[in-house]
């Protein structure tokens, strides 16, 4: 089959896009429903499958990108995942920045972007110069190994927990506690560097999964494996919590793999009704968010802390306490929440559809 772009896989990455905005702007953070919130540590909701979910669909698009870099020579391959790399950090690091009045001292180093950008490099390096065999086995060892460390350099007795873990131990060594997220009630980063190793895990297997439904995704025996794989996956993830609890936070192995597992089985269900059965009654509408991923994400995030940094009128804390108040407060304070996140993301399709009108495609 030739490398044709699969509809299924904007489509998967749309919605990875469209639920993350949603999650990231209730209009009252304390009257939000559960599962559009994180697990408070241990645990699982919809919303920590939104991150993994969107590091897979990156893996799934290097698996198109890959052969026509390799064709370019070693050169413009190394140079586009450096390049591409770099900017996805430094637009992360200025986000946390902006509105570029803080202190750097005191600005956080990781995060989101940060950990697309490592997780990629590592992942397209990986890709590129070792067979998809060995690509394999190394992903298992991937997680082998983080779940050595996460015991090994962990608090004794409980290294998984909030402040006896490895990964803030090599945070507070490397960075102190100024340049990591202050929102866990201790200096604590869940986009840290050590968890960022089982993180590579995602790409890799979306890469290895984009490969595998360009030559037999359109066929029934390719969806019948992907739906096995998948549920083998998410059953071996609740074993293996037994030993290394499910936590998305720190980014846990088990994470890993209940994630993948659920992303596989998604993933195929698209495909069945997208590619097979031509359904497309709700397709357009996540496609124009896939096609533009990282343009409407970070249109999101900096209109949001704009929102946030304007003045209201008298009596409201922010523009955005206003216009939360002004067209949502009539509603139970949970649907009011809600109702706000839907409309500043439906927002952010208005920009990526005038941007898809105009064929506008913003690549890194």
């Amino acid at each position: 089959m030739n490398k044709e772009r699969f509809l299924s896989l904007d489509v998967f990455r749309g919605m990875t896009i469209c639920l993350m905005i949603i999650v990231n702007t209730p209009g009252d953070a304390l009257h939000t429903f559960a599962p559009f919130r994180h697990a408070s540590w241990h645990g699982f909701t919809p919303t920590d499958l939104v991150f993994p979910s969107f590091l897979f669909a990156i893996g799934n698009s290097l698996s198109f990108v890959l052969p026509n870099l390799e064709k370019a020579g070693r050169a413009k391959l190394l140079f586009n995942i450096f390049k591409r790399s770099f900017i996805l950090f430094a637009l992360g690091f200025l986000m946390y920045w902006f509105p570029f009045t803080g202190d750097l001292q005191e600005t956080r180093i990781f995060g989101v972007l940060q950990r697309i950008a490592l997780a990629y490099f590592f992942a397209a390096l990986i890709a590129h110069f070792m067979h998809e065999r060995v690509v394999k086995v190394l992903t298992a060892v991937l997680l082998l190994t983080y779940w050595y460390l996460a015991v090994r350099f962990g608090q004794d007795g409980d290294p998984f927990s909030l402040s006896g873990n490895a990964v803030l131990r090599l945070d507070l060594y490397l960075l102190g506690p100024n340049h990591l997220y202050q929102g866990e009630d201790i200096a604590f980063d869940p986009e840290g560097l050590l968890s960022t190793l089982p993180a590579i895990v995602n790409i890799l297997v979306g890469f290895i999964i984009g490969n595998f439904v360009q030559t037999s995704g359109k066929t029934y025996e390719g969806l019948t494996h992907l739906f096995m794989w998948g549920a083998g996956f998410v059953f071996l993830a609740f074993m293996w919590d037994f030993e290394f609890p499910i936590n998305k936070k720190l980014w846990t192995s088990s994470f890993v793999v209940l994630t993948i597992g659920l992303n596989m089985i998604i993933l195929a269900t698209i495909i069945y009704r997208v590619d097979i059965h031509r359904q497309h009654q709700f397709s357009r509408f996540f496609e124009i968010f896939g096609k533009n991923p990282l343009a409407i994400y970070l249109f999101s995030q900096i209109f949001l802390v704009c929102l946030n940094l304007l003045k209201g009128p008298t009596g409201y804390a922010s523009a955005f306490d206003w216009l939360y108040q002004l067209g949502f407060n009539q509603f139970n304070p949970y649907w009011g929440s809600l109702f706000f996140a839907i409309s500043f993301m439906l927002l952010c399709w208005l920009l990526g559809y005038v941007l898809d009108k105009f064929k506008i495609y913003i690549r890194i």
